[in-house]
């Protein structure tokens, strides 16, 4: 935070092409006081109250609190002439009376505009090391950008943090921090900074090995006894190096004859991802509207629908007749090209544009998902599916997904105590 020009609020600067009030009035003195000690209740309350004695109009407030250790910084209007001296030694004289430090800068006007572009780069860390801090910052700056904020949204199960950078466009920094966030073993996305992140979204989820930890397949494989023969299959597919409707053909025959009982022992043995529930529950409180495409079956994704409050499920079917699984799926089959079309789909009738919407997969035949939504998360991906999406996600937490749309983890937590309150 530098002494002279102090962050900005959200909101501070004009619109671009627009005279700001801090422009019209950069020639009024201001000063520029901070305050940090011990932390404890009542020291904003007891800065203004010492300011108001002279009639200053605040222009910009920050305050963080780090450890038990605050640090405020008020930027205020000049006081009338020949008052400043009795000003600064009144707000020192109050400040070592609660045993914190004071110091007071004078200058002229507030905050200088900030620059055009402004994106929120989210940066996980597990842990979060100050090499990795240190290469972000120098990259941002690389970039041509400012970083005018950072602000931590979690301490676990990751580190997050959010810089507010202004002064270059989100794509050519959401570019530079891919290669550098790849190289430091950080997760890093980028966003552009609007109204919009506030909105109400769509999130739509592929489900194997994302939304839950299993293949679906596989297990059924597993009842049939064809588990290897279907994982090598499934493997390659997501890979990209299978058609994708072809290898599910090919896995599907192998479950031929199977008894339809099956269906309830693999719903059994589904077992989620961890911060799967959270990662929905918390959606849902904040309005979203959460889905599922997947290439795997609907006797298991719509128990999930249903399990979980989902409002859109979609998946392949498989065909059961006499008891028995044919070896044959029915209807269209959701492959990649499907998925992407399931997800507009479901934004139309959710009334949500599609660049408001979230998509989060791992494999091959979730890419064109993945690209045709607003921001694109490989969850715990596969290289060549990390590489094309928007950002990527390599901790084993699904919930870590609400950082990158701005959620910290005490807002996780008190959505949480409301839902137990109910």
């Amino acid at each position: 935070m530098s002494a002279s020009t102090p962050p900005a609020p959200p909101g501070a600067a004009a619109p671009s092409g627009t005279p700001s009030s801090a422009g019209a009035n950069a020639d009024l003195p201001t000063l520029l006081v901070k305050i940090f000690g011990k932390d404890r209740p009542g020291i904003t309350a007891g800065l203004f109250d010492t300011l108001a004695a002279y009639s200053v109009d605040v222009v910009d407030i920050e305050q963080v609190v780090t450890r038990g250790r605050i640090v405020l910084c008020a930027l205020v209007t000049a006081p009338p002439p020949g008052l400043e001296g009795d000003l600064r030694a009144t707000v020192h004289s109050w400040a070592d009376s609660v045993n914190l430090q004071a110091e007071i800068i004078s200058g002229r006007g507030d905050n200088r505009p900030r620059g055009l572009g402004r994106s929120h780069v989210t940066v996980l860390g597990h842990p979060l090391t100050a090499e990795s801090t240190a290469a972000i910052a120098a990259s941002i700056t690389a970039t041509g950008g400012n970083i005018d904020r950072i602000f931590r949204l979690a301490k676990y199960p990751v580190t997050a943090v959010e810089f507010a950078v202004s002064g270059t466009e989100t794509e050519p920094l959401r570019t530079a921090l891919a290669l550098e966030a790849a190289a430091l073993g950080v997760d890093v996305a980028v966003v552009a900074a609007g109204l919009h992140r506030r909105a109400q979204r769509l999130v739509v989820m592929d489900v194997d090995s994302t939304l839950i930890q299993d293949e679906v397949i596989e297990l059924f494989a597993a009842h049939a006894g064809c588990e290897q023969e279907v994982a090598e299959v499934t493997a390659a597919a997501m890979r990209g190096e299978l058609d994708f409707e072809q290898s599910l053909h090919a896995r599907v025959a192998l479950l031929e004859g199977l008894d339809a009982s099956v269906v309830d022992k693999v719903r059994s043995e589904v077992r989620l991802t961890p911060g799967a529930r959270t990662l929905i529950r918390t959606l849902k409180s904040l309005g979203y509207q959460v889905g599922v495409v997947s290439g795997g079956f609907t006797q298991v994704t719509d128990d999930l629908k249903e399990r979980l409050g989902l409002d859109f499920a979609h998946a392949n079917t498989l065909e059961i007749a006499d008891g028995r699984l044919t070896g044959k799926v029915t209807g269209e089959v959701v492959d990649r090209a499907g998925k992407a079309r399931l997800l507009r789909r479901f934004a139309h009738e959710a009334g949500v544009p599609l660049e408001q919407t979230v998509a989060i997969g791992d494999g091959a035949n979730d890419l064109d998902m993945l690209n045709a939504a607003g921001l694109g998360v490989a969850f715990n991906a596969k290289p060549m599916v990390r590489e094309a999406a928007h950002t990527a996600v390599n901790v084993p937490f699904l919930d870590t997904v609400l950082y990158l749309l701005g959620v910290t983890r005490e807002e996780v937590e008190a959505a949480d105590m409301h839902l137990d309150h109910e």
